[in-house]
């Protein structure tokens, strides 16, 4: 008989019931493969982490990453939710965690965690044709669209559509066709849809997320898709340097009623472009069970 133990977290946030739920399961050597994703079938949140002993001496740990449907490289929220399961048990506080993607930092201060990566690629900017499909399938019009932020892919294992809106009003009124955008994702390039809103001060975004290819109708809080939103408004020369860095904050989650909260701090180069992209916020645990298996 083998156990594990499993957990329910609210990443980037503090507060229960809100941010971005990912399930966590410790002990995951004692699995095989198709049962992680039977039990990330079984979970039903967008994300399980799965968390491994460290594959080589060049990492604290290893994590996979499991939709219901199929394996993700990486998940930032889920990333966020394994560490605030481990902060109970580990006192470390920068930890290299191992996985499809690489090694990441994930450092924890005081029940806030960062997670560092190297700075997301930025793909190409969406053709007039695909464009205007786009919109149609999220009931916009070309006049709601931030004319300083041209629709671009971003990303590499994971990508996302980076698209801006005027306003929050025309945020408010998307009105995604899921099954469409669904079968028009792999046609583009794109798994997922990041539509966001800048503050007028600059240094904030709201934003909203649809990954129907993935089985995400919308989701609540992605920590992945602001890094790769930090290195392209930085590229627009939308983010003033600070100090050798540039930083906003990213709320999502509102649309869905499970508001959360991204803190994105980039690293630049001499050339003034980030280099690397820590995200950062809380996590709450919600709570904790055991599985038992033959």
């Amino acid at each position: 008989m083998r156990t594990v133990r499993i957990f329910q977290v609210d990443a980037f946030t503090d507060t229960p019931f809100a941010g971005n739920p990912a399930g966590v399961v410790l002990d995951a050597q004692l699995l095989s493969e198709a049962e992680m994703q039977a039990i990330a079938r079984e979970l039903n949140n967008g994300d399980t982490a799965f968390v491994l002993p460290p594959a080589d001496d060049t990492e604290d740990l290893h994590v996979r990453f499991f939709t219901p449907r199929k394996e993700a490289p990486f998940v930032g929220h889920a990333t966020l939710a394994v560490h605030a399961v481990l902060d109970a048990d580990v006192s470390a506080p920068l930890r290299r965690q191992g996985g499809r993607t690489g090694i990441v930092q994930v450092h924890a201060d005081a029940g806030r965690f960062s997670i560092r990566q190297p700075a997301p690629p930025l793909g190409r900017t969406l053709g007039e044709c695909e464009l205007q499909d786009v919109l149609g399938l999220l009931d916009l019009k070309r006049e709601q669209l931030d004319r300083a932020c041209p629709p671009r892919i971003a990303g590499s294992a994971s990508t996302r559509l980076l698209l801006g809106l005027r306003d929050t009003t025309a945020l408010d009124a998307v009105q995604p066709a899921l099954a469409a955008l669904a079968t028009l994702s792999p046609r583009i390039g794109a798994q997922g849809f990041f539509l966001f809103v800048r503050n007028e001060g600059g240094t904030g975004t709201e934003s909203r997320m649809f990954c129907p290819a993935l089985g995400i109708d919308e989701d609540p809080v992605s920590g992945n898709a602001h890094a790769m939103l930090g290195v392209y408004l930085r590229e627009l020369g939308l983010l003033p340097a600070r100090q050798g860095g540039a930083q906003f904050t990213g709320r999502q989650g509102r649309h869905v009623g499970r508001p959360g909260q991204v803190d994105v701090e980039m690293e630049l180069g001499g050339d003034g472009r980030a280099t690397a992209v820590s995200i950062a916020g809380r996590a709450v645990i919600v709570f904790e069970s055991e599985i038992t298996l033959a």
